[in-house]
């Protein structure tokens, strides 16, 4: 599933093509997505985008009138074509733009979805419960650890608790931890003060790698021209069936929550 890195990527890699244009036409191939996509969104023709911003795992496009929210799901992704440009089959939404390209939305499994808003996006009921970005100043050692005492469940499903921070994924909770020398089935509220503060540090050097890198391709996400996420090639742990490139210990794998988990038992206690 795209996670912060994946969202962000593409956010910066469609901003420069969609900001400031005109949406002169919408087309809906497939409405049968998380949501179903409504009738405000096909009658967008003529509005202007005059901003793309993301919170969490969120996509807000801000228009001269009204917002539209996207979310990638498991599978998607989008692409900036030109107009006339091959559909692919999963291609179920398209903007045609006023510089004659097209921002094409791609969700081979449909899991994602594209709302239409005409209030304050950041108040809709799917971000206004949403906690502070992982990158942001509100995400300090102080906040996690005072959200950490006051709970017994595993510090991995803390971290991937929207309330608590937005966008760190299944894919990062386990390399932040391994970064971070901590198990992801320690209760969070056994974890020190100390090892909470480098545990913030590491999410925030390893999101912000992953950024540069264009996020992590492991099946259906690609970005915006096309090419994989290159931050693959960075991980640690997960979905690792060999050992530890540190110590040398069998990377584990236990399943949290219906995810998957991995650490290595030397590095991370």
């Amino acid at each position: 599933m795209p996670e912060l890195p994946e969202v962000e990527t593409t956010r910066r890699g469609i901003e420069p093509h969609v900001r400031g244009q005109i949406i002169e036409q919408v087309i809906l191939r497939e409405t049968r997505l998380r949501w179903p996509v409504s009738r405000e969104v096909a009658g967008l023709q003529g509005r202007l985008i005059s901003d793309v911003s993301r919170r969490g795992k969120y996509l807000l496009m801000h228009l001269d009138q009204g917002n539209l929210i996207w979310h990638l799901g498991m599978s998607g992704s989008m692409c900036i074509l030109p107009i006339g440009s091959t559909i692919d089959k999963h291609e179920h939404v398209e903007l045609e733009l006023g510089n004659d390209l097209a921002l094409k939305f791609r969700d081979p499994r449909r899991f994602g979805a594209l709302l239409y808003c005409n209030h304050d996006p950041l108040q809709h009921r799917l971000l206004k419960q949403l906690g502070p970005e992982p990158l942001g100043d509100d995400f300090d050692s102080d906040y996690l650890y005072r959200c950490c005492r006051q709970r017994n469940a595993p510090i991995k499903t803390v971290l991937m608790d929207s309330h608590i921070v937005v966008g760190v994924g299944n894919i990062y909770a386990s390399e932040v931890l391994f970064a971070a020398g901590i198990r992801p089935t320690r209760a969070a509220r056994r974890i020190s003060k100390q090892r909470i503060e480098k545990l913030v540090n590491a999410v925030r050097e390893i999101l912000t790698t992953a950024i540069v890198q264009g996020g992590t391709t492991l099946q259906d996400f690609t970005q915006v021209d096309g090419k994989p996420g290159y931050f693959r090639q960075e991980l640690q742990v997960y979905a690792n069936k060999a050992d530890c490139k540190v110590c040398g210990k069998p990377i584990k794998h236990v399943v949290q929550a219906q995810r998957s988990s991995y650490y290595c038992p030397g590095c991370q206690r």
